[in-house]
């Protein structure tokens, strides 16, 4: 990367499967993602608990001795439904409470391979970012092909004019651990200008509802 100015990344929230999915080479990667986090000294943010690759990543990183904050909803807690969380937890109300504090507290995202909860997460992130709400990376590590058929869909969407090309540039696509972390630090956020003069309300941190239901 030399010659290139890195983005200085603290702490990365991991969007995964609560399942282990058929091909062993998820769980794999899903344990080197943490193990890279962790030697790298980044913290993981996720969506707490110890199911499927959702653990891996975690535990991964918690023996690397880096933090580990899951952020689960309290109606997931009831009778152990997915588990301990590696580290530590905050318990939110709603979904939409979840990922507004996962937007706040994490320098990045990636998205593992996971089902409609991943991809919601995912791409209530990328619209957020399109908004200029936050200004932050996003990726997807595509473990095997995985996420090819989302992403000629998302190039399919760019040709048919309902995505800018300015826009398809918020996602960002590698198929190792490394390559993704290397592109999340050089990545820079080209607004639109349309859009960047949007004006959101005050975070919640302030005691100020946040209001960020608005979806393209």
């Amino acid at each position: 990367m030399e010659g290139v100015s890195v983005r200085k990344i603290k702490k990365i929230c991991v969007f995964c499967g609560a399942n282990s999915g058929k091909d062993v080479a998820f769980v794999n990667t899903a344990f080197h993602l943490g193990e890279v986090l962790g030697k790298r000294k980044i913290d993981l943010v996720y969506g707490g608990g110890k199911l499927g690759l959702m653990g891996c990543v975690s535990t991964a990183v918690a023996q690397h001795e880096r933090q580990v904050l899951g952020i689960i909803p309290s109606a997931f807690t009831v009778n152990n439904l997915v588990g301990e969380t590696c580290g530590k937890e905050i318990k939110v109300a709603t979904m939409q409470e979840r990922l507004v504090m996962m937007m706040e507290l994490s320098d990045a995202f990636i998205a593992l391979p996971g089902g409609f909860g991943t991809l919601e997460e995912l791409f209530q992130m990328i619209s957020w970012a399109q908004l200029s709400i936050h200004n932050k990376p996003i990726g997807v590590l595509n473990i095997n092909g995985f996420f090819n058929g989302l992403l000629s869909f998302v190039d399919h969407a760019v040709k048919q004019e309902f995505i800018t090309p300015r826009a398809r540039k918020i996602l960002i696509s590698a198929t190792t651990a490394d390559e993704l972390v290397d592109k999340l630090q050089a990545f820079r956020f080209e607004s639109d200008p349309a859009l960047s003069k949007l004006k959101w309300s005050p975070s919640s941190s302030q005691k100020e509802k946040l209001d960020l239901t608005l979806r393209l």
